[in-house]
């Protein structure tokens, strides 16, 4: 189990914490116009899943621009999913303000399936922790971070180098 820390203050994680080599779980989430999406709807495609708390924190902002401008350097080689616990119309408004348009953005807010499935939910705050999951073209998991401290960023380069060789 990994300790992560909210502030400096070690917050619980729920669910069962994912690694590479596990195969991914099915989970469903909300879209910005309150669908319903599966993982299972992008099968047979590499997918980065960019997990985080809050779309209204710098370091939130931060980690979907970067992720943003990453996917349209991968074209349609691979989905890019943001999904967090926000509420969809906070999701659809930051996208829209912000220039996202490379993100699948996703709230987990309704049924927690994937914070639950994928080890990311905070129970003392009904947040996910940050983070970055990649799935290859089979749905097996090839790369999982589980930020040690929320308050700070990914490892972009890691992340991004599994990616590529993904996608060679």
């Amino acid at each position: 189990m990994k300790t992560v820390t909210f502030g400096g203050n070690p917050v619980t994680l729920t669910g069962e914490q994912v690694k590479a080599g596990d195969k991914a779980l099915e989970f469903t989430a909300l879209d910005n116009s309150l669908k319903p999406v599966k993982m299972s709807d992008f099968k047979g495609k590499v997918k980065l899943i960019s997990v985080f708390p809050s779309i209204d924190t710098s370091v939130c902002s931060v980690q979907n621009h970067k992720f943003n401008k990453t996917a349209s350097e991968f074209g349609d080689k691979v989905v890019f999913l943001a999904i967090s616990n926000d509420l969809p119309f906070a999701l659809k408004r930051f996208c829209g303000a912000e220039g996202i348009t490379n993100l699948v953005t996703l709230s987990d807010h309704r049924d927690l399936e994937f914070g639950t499935n994928y080890g990311f939910l905070i129970k003392e705050l009904r947040l996910l922790a940050r983070g970055v999951v990649i799935i290859d073209k089979d749905d097996i998991i090839k790369y999982v971070e589980y930020v040690p401290e929320i308050a700070q960023e990914p490892n972009y380069d890691a992340a991004i180098k599994v990616l590529k060789e993904l996608v060679k």
